[in-house]
């Protein structure tokens, strides 16, 4: 497997001998795209997947003459964000032009923040770690369009500007990540905080979620930071692991060579599991930053940050940390159940119905999930509401229906048909059958059917008889009570044994 395949704690320990050596400094830049229908300066959809160019306007393009207007929505789901990171928000806040020439960016600038971000100096919890990682800033800017290269290495570029002026929220690190599990962690973090707020939603198929990381290495126990490199262009989190793993052993050879490193930004090439320089790295002047003239400063009055910080949530350290603690979950149902909003919170309400946290997580995990992944479903397309679900629980827990239905029969047809457990039960005869003189039958077949196991169990072998259980189970299709045909195989065992 190549470096890039592997994940964040694989690739530290791929590493080991350079990290006895070296420490690594590391920050990340999330582009989050935020979850509007509308761009940040003008009207034009900002729906994925449409024909090129066709959701353009002269506003984002930035035609002579024309005036943004800034998306209030944009504004406040990025002021969210902020808030949640715990940064300090500014009383006024402006935007600024950044110059540079790309063939994407049809204005020759960007509008961004530079001077007064919507907010500097957060913090976010890591849910694995449980460190805390300082957040530098969060702003907000457009993005730029798209370059369609030529297949087959042709020299040809196309351009799509259907992303050009879509916003974005720029969540900017401290250099404070120390390994490459931390990144991971990092990213997985801050993917599921902007998830649970609703800000962005976070597909990275689509571009919602875009990485930039530097990375430069400095000899244990030394304070000062060595050359810094950026990787742009990272679009998931295998190419970020994959880029930095790369550049850990590159810049670890040239520092044992005596060679030094230059500060530049460099592009991480996937196909090859190489990064390559792409131009010495800007400062802050080289983008000739100056206050956009066409866009007053902004008050975030006390009216803007209450109705904003009303639509706070608890975020996902906090809530992985109260699962395990208060309901008493382990770190791995806490984690499966934390990896979406929607199944986080259908799991709470579930297990409220059903009074059994540890319950609730296992029929969620093992069961519901289950049935999801064998057709190919997100949890989105689970429809059952959960007192339906505690109810079929409750069920195979007095015994009325048996577990093996329950999770085989009864749960995908309650997702196929939209019926409860008791219609479908009673519909279909699924009731579970405790009757010894009607289990009795089945017990004598399957005895008969298995000399082996009974010879077994005979000759002190007592653990045949769950196998035994089994096969009455499979003959009576689930219908049988497993307790019922436990008591009745030892007696019949234990005749034949006297």
């Amino acid at each position: 497997m190549t470096a890039a395949g592997l994940g964040g704690a694989a690739l530290d320990s791929a590493l080991a001998q350079v990290r006895a050596r070296y420490e690594t400094v590391i920050g990340i830049e999330v582009h989050a795209q935020l979850a509007t229908r509308t761009k940040l300066f003008c009207g034009c959809a900002t729906s994925f997947g449409e024909p090129a160019n066709t959701r353009t306007c002269p506003v984002c393009l930035g035609l002579p003459g024309v005036l943004p207007v800034l998306n209030r929505q944009a504004l406040e789901l990025c002021l969210l964000a902020a808030m949640a990171l715990g940064c300090t928000v500014p009383e006024r806040t402006q935007f600024d032009r950044k110059n540079y020439y790309y063939p994407d960016l049809p204005k020759n600038y960007q509008i961004s923040q530079n001077y007064v971000p919507l907010g500097r100096g957060g913090v976010l919890e890591l849910l694995q770690s449980g460190k805390s990682i300082g957040i530098d800033n969060v702003h907000l800017e457009e993005d730029a369009g798209k370059l369609l290269h030529e297949e087959g290495g042709g020299e040809r570029s196309l351009i799509d500007l259907n992303r050009a002026g879509v916003p974005l929220a720029e969540i900017v690190s401290a250099p404070e990540l120390r390994s490459l599990a931390e990144v991971e962690d990092y990213m997985e973090t801050l993917r599921l905080t902007l998830l649970y707020l609703g800000v962005s939603r976070c597909r990275m198929q689509e571009g919602n979620l875009r990485f930039e990381a530097s990375i430069s290495l400095r000899p244990h126990g030394a304070s000062g930071f060595g050359p810094r490199v950026e990787i742009k262009n990272l679009n998931s989190f295998k190419a970020v692991l994959g880029a930095l793993a790369h550049e850990v052993e590159r810049q670890a050879a040239a520092l044992e060579r005596g060679e030094p490193l230059a500060q530049e930004t460099r592009l991480w090439d996937e196909a090859r599991g190489v990064t390559e320089r792409m131009r010495t790295k800007e400062q802050a002047h080289d983008y000739r930053y100056f206050p956009e003239p066409d866009l007053p400063p902004l008050a975030i009055d006390a009216a803007l940050r209450e109705r904003v910080r009303a639509r706070l949530v608890e975020l996902p350290a906090a809530r992985r940390r109260r699962f395990m603690e208060q309901l008493g979950l382990s770190a791995y149902d806490a984690g499966v159940l934390l990896s979406e909003p929607a199944l986080a919170s259908y799991f709470e309400e579930l297990a409220q119905a059903v009074g059994e946290a540890k319950a609730a997580a296992n029929w969620l995990i093992n069961d519901v999930l289950g049935v999801l992944n064998a057709r190919k479903l997100e949890f989105a397309a689970w429809s059952v509401p959960a007192p339906r679900l505690a109810e079929l629980i409750a069920l195979t827990a007095r015994g009325e229906v048996s577990g093996l239905v329950a999770r085989q029969q009864l749960l995908p047809r309650m997702l196929e048909t939209g019926e409860t457990a008791p219609a479908l039960i009673q519909r279909l005869g699924l009731a579970q059958q405790s009757d010894r003189e009607a289990l009795l039958p089945v017990v004598e077949r399957v005895l008969a059917e298995h000399p082996r196991p009974v010879e077994q169990y005979l000759g002190g072998k007592t653990q045949t008889l769950g196998f035994l259980i089994g096969q009455c189970m499979k003959s009576s299709q689930g219908r049988g009570n497993p307790k019922v045909f436990a008591e009745l195989l030892r007696e019949e065992l234990e005749r034949r044994r006297g």
